[in-house]
């Protein structure tokens, strides 16, 4: 078993090249979305290098049917791209947009008849998602995971990651080594854990304080603020320590054995991405076909094995951790559940919008 990771302008053309212009893709035996649900037509928005090879092309068969799927770089994007007027059927963000989301009156509820396979899915997980959609009626969870660091064993003694946490990132022995990842919510996340808070406060004392810690990083440490060329970054071994999620950490300790995983005792962010449909879906039937299709064993399985984030069914997660699994003894496949201090962001405009204009500030030396 090898990894292979997506970059975006490659993975559009595949999938160009894979579902084709505009043609009606068949299959033997294949249903036919046209005849079972009006429309054979879906719009799938959902983030880059996110889903595995064949996952598109096989549904497309299966269905007789034509996915149209674009990415988004972030949920705000996303977000954006849908009160623009952009139409789609099935989208995939992540916890606290969907909970605004759900807020705006933009989601329409699943057909739960038609989600067959809910079963398959980690309670655990399925506890998670209650904080964002109490009644599981709008999403179905696609990937989960938890962020933490990402170190080179070879240059950081494991039991100072262990002893520091988080604080590890202002550790001046490592000045000039650390990648920090350039998002408002991630970073902030990390000084409240690191001083005690929590990372869904709207304190002014707590903020300003988690200000004042993400300052002082920034202008000892040297940190270098990056996004997805973290994972490249730390499987080449370009620096000691990073802020990563535990999907790309996977990827990164499969292709560098010198590094390893922590999620530090002060908490962290536990999240889960999942997918929902548009209030103005055009092909709500098809699309929540497609919702309960990902969720299948084979589906999640190709999934989860070939882009590195953990699967959300529970059979399929322990089959690639296992003996023999592609994810055996990767200790950031598995996501930590149960701890106390790690949380579930909530959406909250005013936080956000604080968090954003401090962010810019905290980067500026």
């Amino acid at each position: 078993m090898y990894w292979k990771k997506f970059r975006n302008v490659g993975f559009v053309l595949a999938l160009v090249l894979t579902t084709g212009c505009g043609s009606k893709v068949s299959g033997e035996g294949a249903v036919d979305a046209q005849e079972q649900f009006g429309c054979n037509v879906i719009n799938v928005f959902n983030a880059g290098e996110y889903i595995g090879e064949n996952v598109v092309s096989d549904f497309e068969k299966m269905y007789n049917a034509k996915v149209n799927y674009d990415t988004f770089d972030s949920n705000e994007m996303m977000y954006t791209k849908l009160l623009g007027g952009s139409s789609y059927d099935v989208l995939v963000p992540s916890d606290y947009m969907i909970e605004q989301l759900m807020q705006e009156n933009l989601l329409q509820k699943l057909n739960q008849e038609q989600l067959t396979n809910l079963g398959n899915l980690n309670p655990d997980m399925v506890k998670m998602q209650e904080v964002f959609d109490a009644n599981k009626e709008y999403s179905v969870p696609y990937f989960w995971g938890t962020v933490g660091i990402v170190y080179n064993k070879e240059n950081v003694d494991p039991s100072v990651v262990e002893s520091q946490g988080w604080d590890i990132f202002k550790n001046t022995d490592y000045k000039g080594h650390i990648y920090f990842y350039d998002s408002q919510r991630d970073g902030f996340m990390v000084a409240f854990k690191a001083l005690g808070y929590s990372m869904n406060t709207n304190n002014s004392d707590e903020i300003q304080a988690a200000y004042d810690w993400l300052k002082e990083m920034n202008d000892t440490m040297e940190p270098a603020y990056v996004t997805d060329e973290v994972i490249d970054g730390m499987a080449n071994g370009n620096k000691d320590i990073a802020l990563m999620y535990s999907g790309d950490a996977a990827y990164v300790l499969s292709e560098n054995e010198d590094m390893a995983w922590f999620e530090p005792e002060q908490g962290t962010n536990l999240w889960i991405d999942a997918m929902v449909i548009p209030e103005n879906a055009s092909c709500a039937g098809l699309a929540n076909e497609f919702i309960n299709y990902i969720i299948s064993d084979d589906v999640q399985r190709e999934n989860s094995d070939y882009v590195g984030y953990t699967s959300v069914n529970t059979a399929i997660m322990e089959e690639l951790s296992s003996d023999g699994g592609t994810y055996f003894e990767n200790s950031a496949y598995i996501p930590r559940v149960g701890y106390d201090k790690d949380e579930v962001f909530h959406y909250d405009p005013e936080l956000k919008k604080q968090l954003s204009e401090l962010w810019n500030k905290v980067k500026i030396n």
